[in-house]
C-alpha cells in the first residue's frame, strides 16, 4: 500500500492558505483517482482505494499542522506501513510561489509539520513533495504569512504546482521514487 499525504490545518478557516497547499494536492489527487477523502480515522480523513493497480491511502490529518505526526505514526502502526510507505505533500517557504522540489529525507527545515512526523516517525527517512510558496516580506510575520489565502496573482503558479504535485504522486505509485525526483526536480 501506498500512503500520499497532504499537510494542512482543517476547517473552513484554513481552506486556501498558503499552509494548506498539501490538502489541496490530495484534493486534486482524489479528484484524479475517483477517491472520496472522507472517512474521518486516526484524527484524519482519509480515502482507501486503488490507483494503476496499487492499494493507495489519501491522508488529510486534522490534527492542525503541529501535531500532524501523531495521526500519521497512528495510521502507519494500523496498518502496518513504515515510512518508507510514504510520501508527504506540503508547503515550502525556501520555495518560489509554485515551484516544486521533491526529497527523499531530510530535516525539519523549520516546518512544523514535518518536525512533528519525525519526532512520532523517528526518522528523517520519509518522502516529500514540496510546494513554493514563497517568503513574506522582510519585517512581516511567517505566522500570518502562512495562514494568509494565495493572492489572485499567485492563484495560477499555486493551482499549476498542485497539480504537478498530484502528478509526481501518480507517478510514485507506479515508479521508483528516485525516477520521479529526477523527473520533477528537472522541470522548472
Amino acid at each position: 500500500m501506498k500512503v500520499v499525504i497532504g499537510l494542512g490545518n482543517p476547517g473552513k478557516k484554513y481552506e486556501d492558505t498558503r499552509h494548506n497547499a498539501g490538502f489541496m494536492a490530495i484534493d486534486k489527487i482524489s479528484e484524479n483517482w475517483g477517491i472520496p477523502v472522507s472517512s474521518n480515522k486516526f484524527r484524519a480523513l482519509i480515502g482507501e482505494g486503488r490507483a494503476q493497480g496499487e492499494k493507495v491511502l489519501l491522508v488529510k490529518p486534522q490534527t492542525y499542522m503541529n501535531l500532524s505526526g501523531e495521526s500519521i505514526a497512528e495510521i502507519l502502526r494500523f496498518y502496518k506501513l513504515t515510512p518508507d510507505d510514504l510520501v508527504v505533500i506540503f508547503d515550502d517557504l525556501d520555495l518560489p510561489t509554485g515551484q516544486l522540489r521533491l526529497r527523499e529525507k531530510g530535516s525539519a527545515g523549520g516546518h512544523n509539520g514535518i518536525k512533528s512526523m519525525i519526532q512520532h516517525l523517528g526518522t528523517q527517512e520519509f518522502k516529500r513533495i514540496k510546494v513554493g510558496i514563497g517568503r513574506p516580506e522582510p519585517g512581516r510575520s511567517v505566522s500570518d504569512y502562512v495562514l494568509q489565502s494565495f493572492p489572485s496573482g499567485e492563484r495560477k503558479e499555486i493551482d499549476e504546482a498542485v497539480s504537478r504535485a498530484a502528478d509526481a504522486a501518480d507517478m510514485w505509485v507506479r515508479e521508483p521514487f528516485l525516477k520521479v525526483m529526477n523527473h520533477f526536480n528537472a522541470l522548472k
